[in-house]
């Protein structure tokens, strides 16, 4: 028997030039906080990719007001995951005419908004 799937607005980041644990040290944070305090939060965090994650909740509650017609007040954040992508590749110069690889690594992020009025309703 399949669970029903509750509603739910995503939005999504892909190839997004930084680390996923330094992307993970920002949306573990958000991680089931209301839609408010999850604008707020990034903006005191000493850490650079704040500002990604916070537009991405901001698209993603975009997305649930216009798609689902969901209000903004009433969201949390339900998902907030940060997979690892692919790296970009550079050499650099070394001794002797080698090159030495550089790994540059990218993530992928989703964040997802539910309604609390909605998950209250299915319980």
């Amino acid at each position: 028997m399949r669970k029903k799937k509750e509603v739910e607005a995503w939005a999504s980041a892909k190839n997004i030039r930084a680390s996923a644990i330094k992307m993970r040290r920002v949306t573990d944070r958000i991680r089931g906080c209301s839609y408010e305090e999850a604008l707020v939060l990034p903006e005191f965090l000493p850490h650079e990719t704040c500002y990604l994650v916070s537009q991405l909740v901001l698209s993603a509650a975009a997305n649930a007001s216009t798609c689902f017609g969901l209000n903004k007040s009433d969201s949390f954040i339900s998902e907030a995951r940060v997979d690892n992508s692919t790296y970009l590749k550079r050499f650099r110069p070394r001794a002797q005419g080698r090159g030495y690889p550089i790994r540059k690594p990218t993530c992928k992020i989703i964040i997802g908004l539910n309604s609390r009025l909605v998950k209250k309703k299915n319980q």
